[in-house]
């Protein structure tokens, strides 16, 4: 073997590893859209709020013993009272007008507006939690847009049927792509093969720059998509800093090891079958290949 066909980083090497960063790039731009489409729903899942109107004559103390035992309670994210002074204020704002100077009297009651962990916000759990909520006496109605949220869910759920179809797709398709671009580069290396079975070259030493090649081609590859993935994410949060509620460092850290793993072990168990396919052929049989 010459000098040249020899080498790790030669032309043919930085071809296919531009070929596979695209590819793992593609999938992870996948799983990205998978994952921040996740905490997506879970965050517009936990700022939609029930709003618990209350007795008009119940005193503020009592309330407030009322806030901190619902704070309690495992479905609740986050609680915040409304005296009938701050509804006056917040409607005469929108409103322009002060409805309390026309009708002589205040006409809101207190309110308490809590929003509901992620788990909680479907229309079976929103059930059982309206009952047990309506039971105190303190609470006279409770206001909650259930068509807004059964909406929200319906298309939650086909965006994450959707993105989870086109994952297993895209990952079906970089497998393919993959093998059949280091199967071409097998190919082209299977009289080399063969002439070191004649010398008398183990199955593993021949194996062993092939399989060394592939594993770096996997690491530079998928160091490369992970490069372009952090750049798109910084990109976008840097245009939307609200965007860092689901671009997390989590998400990102999953992404990233996601085809960090994928480009590896696609690409070395890729060249492991290939070689050994070459490795069991006669040497009549690799004109015919």
């Amino acid at each position: 073997m010459s000098k040249k066909s020899g080498s790790l980083f030669n032309m043919q090497f930085m071809t296919s590893c531009i070929s596979t960063t695209l590819v793992l790039l593609l999938l992870g731009l996948v799983v990205f859209f998978v994952l921040t489409a996740n905490n997506l729903s879970v965050y517009v899942r936990e700022n939609i709020a029930f709003t618990l109107v209350l007795n008009e004559n119940a005193r503020e103390a009592d309330i407030l013993t009322y806030q901190k035992e619902l704070e309690q309670k495992p479905y609740i994210k986050q609680s915040t009272y409304i005296s009938k002074e701050q509804a006056l204020k917040e409607q005469t704002e929108a409103m322009g007008t002060d409805p309390a100077e026309f009708l002589g009297y205040n006409p809101f009651s207190p309110s308490i507006e809590i929003k509901l962990n992620a788990d909680y916000a479907n229309s079976d759990s929103i059930r059982w939690i309206k009952t047990e909520l309506a039971a105190n006496k303190q609470v006279t109605d409770i206001d909650y847009p259930q068509e807004l949220l059964d909406a929200v869910n319906s298309n939650i759920r086909k965006v994450s049927l959707f993105l989870l179809g086109l994952a297993g797709l895209l990952a079906f398709i970089s497998f393919a792509l993959i093998n059949n671009m280091i199967r071409l580069t097998v190919y082209s290396k299977r009289f080399l093969i063969h002439t070191m079975k004649l010398v008398g070259a183990s199955w593993g030493f021949i194996r062993r720059p092939f399989l060394l090649r592939n594993v770096w081609l996997g690491l530079l590859a998928a160091a490369l998509a992970d490069g372009l993935l952090m750049g798109f994410a910084s990109l976008l949060v840097r245009y939307e800093p609200d965007l860092l509620v689901i671009v997390t460092p989590e998400v990102m850290t999953v992404v990233m090891s996601a085809v960090f793993l994928f480009g590896v072990l696609i690409t070395t168990l890729c060249a492991y079958v290939s070689i050994n396919k070459y490795l069991r052929m006669r040497v009549c049989e690799l004109y015919y290949q």
